[in-house]
């Protein structure tokens, strides 16, 4: 008995011994399961915090990269420009008597104002992937050296639209369609030639369109509707003071056909015809418009660089060739046709040359037997010099034989204007003719044919204008854009 209850020989060796073994493989199995469980709840944390960590990248990604979110873009340029007695002197790419037509000459060191443009931007895209893009362009402009200029300035909202693109809904030819309204310039109607500060061609207004409606690899087409306004024109021969106002609607087809574009614009502007211009009522009341451009890859397959050519010709309203459906005194047998070609390039490692061709002649412009032609040759050329530091100078040559009839109390003048500048500029970094901003000082000589100056009484050129031929003018401007 006491070797059964209390001797240290177990009674049944066989079924003992296995228990005290399994003890300790228990407890170690209960902690191999709570490690396990441990680390699969840590392993899920680390899963949880990567998911998270994904979806604020997702929600911020679109907005570092412009897809989304507020951004802001500016064109702005500001200068003095001063004659050799230290007065302000009159300027600009319209300064000429040709000018009031759109001719246009060079502008580097010709420009006497501060004019602005602030852009701001809103971007969005929708859960199924539609983008949308609302727009604020607010400009300014005077000619004042004053620090504050309300009084004389012409601040105004030039943009205020909603375009959609990449619409969840579009498919086949307008797979990649955009959609627009509201108050805009034309996405690809508003390239220019930018050193005489001239579009090619401008479109603007109040309207509503879409781009981009793809026919096939190598045809692309635009269409819009545009409203411009014409207010307060006179509409009674015996009294000036009674008015009218009209909008001038616009029609547009825009193609591209690979590098050539091909655009196309019927205009309508109702009553129009009841215009008072030069004593009669014989305004246009409709218009044609087209243009042929070519948007070239080289310099005229010639050298490494780029080049742009247009032919445009318009009728009745469509005689405006630049700025469409803008100009309401348009007679209705009018008839215009402009060519402008412009190109740039690298001459060698550090000299750049840009030529810019800008020409047009017109017939029955305002009034019946009118004439006007004139053609503008420009040539900007650049030194660098260093990292920040080059040498711009430019010739601008215009000639001009105009045929008013007396319209608005003009005379007809036939004579030619010569410019050229010399123009220190500093830079963050040179290369090409697109980089800004620029700091700039410059000196000019203009000269012009004596019989210019009785174009019209208050025209810079004029005889009661301070501005002389054979003159120096200098000055300094800054001029920016991103």
């Amino acid at each position: 008995m006491l070797n059964v209850t209390y001797g240290t020989t177990p009674a049944n060796p066989a079924k003992r011994t296995p228990n005290v073994r399994l003890l300790p493989a228990a407890v170690g199995l209960i902690s191999f399961s709570l490690m396990t469980g441990q680390a699969q709840a840590q392993d899920q944390t680390v899963e949880e915090r990567l998911a998270t960590l994904e979806a604020k990248l997702a929600e911020v990604e679109p907005k570092a990269s412009g897809l989304e979110g507020f951004s802001f873009n500016t064109y702005a340029r500001s200068g003095l420009l001063l004659n050799g007695d230290l007065q302000s002197a009159p300027g600009g790419p319209y300064l000429t008597p040709a000018g009031s037509v759109g001719g246009a000459v060079g502008r580097l060191g010709n420009e006497p104002d501060t004019y602005l443009e602030a852009i701001l931007n809103y971007k969005q895209v929708a859960e199924n992937g539609t983008k949308s893009h609302y727009r604020l362009m607010i400009a300014d402009s005077t000619t004042s050296s004053n620090d504050w200029t309300a009084g004389d300035g012409a601040l105004n909202v030039r943009q205020a639209y909603v375009e959609f693109s990449n619409l969840a809904s579009f498919s086949g030819i307008f797979d990649d369609a955009a959609i627009w309204a509201g108050k805009r310039f034309d996405r690809d109607l508003n390239f220019d030639i930018h050193w005489l500060d001239s579009d090619i061609v401008f479109l603007g207004g109040l309207g509503a369109g879409v781009y981009d409606v793809t026919f096939s690899d190598s045809l692309k087409s635009n269409f819009s509707l545009y409203g411009r306004s014409f207010l307060e024109f006179p509409s009674d021969i015996q009294d000036q003071d009674i008015t009218a106002d009209t909008d001038n609607l616009i029609l547009t087809a825009n193609n591209y056909f690979g590098n050539v574009q091909w655009l196309i614009n019927g205009m309508k502007a109702q009553e129009n015809d009841l215009r008072v211009v030069g004593g009669v009522t014989e305004a246009a009341e409709t218009g044609l418009h087209t243009m042929l451009a070519y948007h070239g890859d080289s310099f005229f397959g010639i050298s490494d660089g780029s080049f742009k050519a247009a032919i445009i010709h318009g009728t009745g309203l469509g005689a405006e060739t630049k700025n469409i459906g803008a100009d309401g005194d348009l007679h209705e047998d009018a008839v215009s046709t402009r060519v402008a070609v412009y190109g740039t390039t690298y001459l060698s490692e550090t000299w750049r040359f840009a030529p810019a061709i800008l020409a047009e002649t017109s017939e029955d412009r305002y009034i019946k037997g009118d004439e006007y032609q004139w053609l503008t040759f420009n040539a900007r050329v650049a030194q660098e010099l260093s990292a920040n530091f080059e040498m711009q100078y430019e010739a601008s040559w215009q000639t001009m034989d105009l045929t008013t009839l007396g319209y608005q109390g003009r005379n007809s003048v036939d004579g030619d204007y010569s410019r050229f500048t010399v123009a220190p500029t500093f830079k963050p970094q040179v290369g090409g003719f697109w980089n800004r901003p620029e700091i700039r000082v410059f000196a000019s000589y203009s000269t012009w044919d004596d019989e210019l100056e009785t174009y019209a009484a208050g025209d810079a050129l004029g005889v009661d204008s301070d501005f002389e031929s054979s003159q120096w003018t200098f000055g300094t401007q800054m001029e920016i854009w991103f």
